[in-house]
């Protein structure tokens, strides 16, 4: 669905911010991408929809050029940006402008996840809610698209808990065979239990790549009470609760995979985590 391949990107001539990129994305999956702040995150989903346009290197989505911006493409691509546009409208009257950009909108799936929201007046203007409620407006229309693209940048920034399970909820809900989802954030935590597939940015690259079950299949993730690490751990961390470690997984044991614990890992001796591969 999505196939970048050495993608250059600069806002300068000074320093790229996206060096020899590639990364292909498959439908059917929710994909999270990671990385610290500055690694070019939110500009990757840019050139996916066709917003800023690459130096050098090829880019494909859903069979077209994003950069070309053809009517086709954009009406099934719905990006969902950290900063919200500035909107003087009601909730109401944004569906009714918008909307008919997307044609296989759905007005129930909106109302829906606007209740479950508890976004209760559609006559309210977005520029009176908070920042919280904007998100939740945004989060709720993008999923109602149905589009078999929907990038959301940062999406749980400014949700409290309580919406932030929500929000897990409903993108589960709406994953289909036919639609691909990437949600980028640093809050690794607001992704657990919910992606398939990780792609960690290091140095302005995709410098990890796999599914949850084949990193389920290769690593073991568990709390050990003992000081001195085993032969087989490839990583860990102290915590309050205890030593955390990522171990090869001879055994096949079946673990979950600590999303937090598995970035730290990668940034700091990526070469031997992508070995086991």
């Amino acid at each position: 669905m999505i196939q970048l391949k050495n993608v250059t990107f600069s806002y300068s001539r000074r320093a790229h911010l996206l060096n020899d990129l590639s990364l292909t994305l498959d439908a059917g999956r929710i994909h999270g991408l990671l990385g610290k702040n500055g690694e070019g995150k939110s500009t990757l989903l840019k050139l996916i929809s066709g917003l800023v346009f690459a130096q050098s290197g090829e880019i494909d989505v859903l069979g077209f050029h994003p950069q070309k911006r053809e009517p086709q493409l954009l009406s099934d691509i719905f990006f969902l940006s950290e900063e919200l546009p500035q909107i003087n409208l009601s909730i109401e009257k944004f569906e009714k402008v918008y909307s008919p950009f997307y044609q296989s909108y759905d007005a129930a799936l909106f109302n829906r996840f606007l209740s479950e929201f508890e976004i209760k007046d559609k006559k309210a203007n977005m520029t009176r809610l908070s920042h919280g409620q904007k998100k939740k407006v945004m989060i709720a229309f993008g999923l109602a698209t149905n589009t078999k693209l929907l990038l959301m940048d940062e999406p749980t920034n400014g949700l409290d808990i309580p919406s932030k399970a929500q929000f897990r909820r409903m993108v589960a809900s709406v994953i289909d065979d036919q639609r691909c989802l990437v949600i980028s954030t640093h809050q690794v935590h607001d992704l657990d239990g919910l992606i398939d597939s990780i792609s960690i940015m290091e140095q302005h690259k995709i410098v990890f790549h796999y599914t949850i079950s084949e990193i389920s299949d290769k690593l073991c993730f568990r709390m050990v009470d003992h000081i001195a690490p085993k032969t087989d751990c490839v990583y860990s961390e102290d915590t309050l609760r205890g030593r955390i470690e990522i171990c090869i997984n001879e055994k096949h044991e079946d673990t979950k995979v600590d999303i937090e614990l598995l970035f730290n890992a990668v940034v700091s001796n990526q070469q031997q985590i992508n070995s086991l591969f």
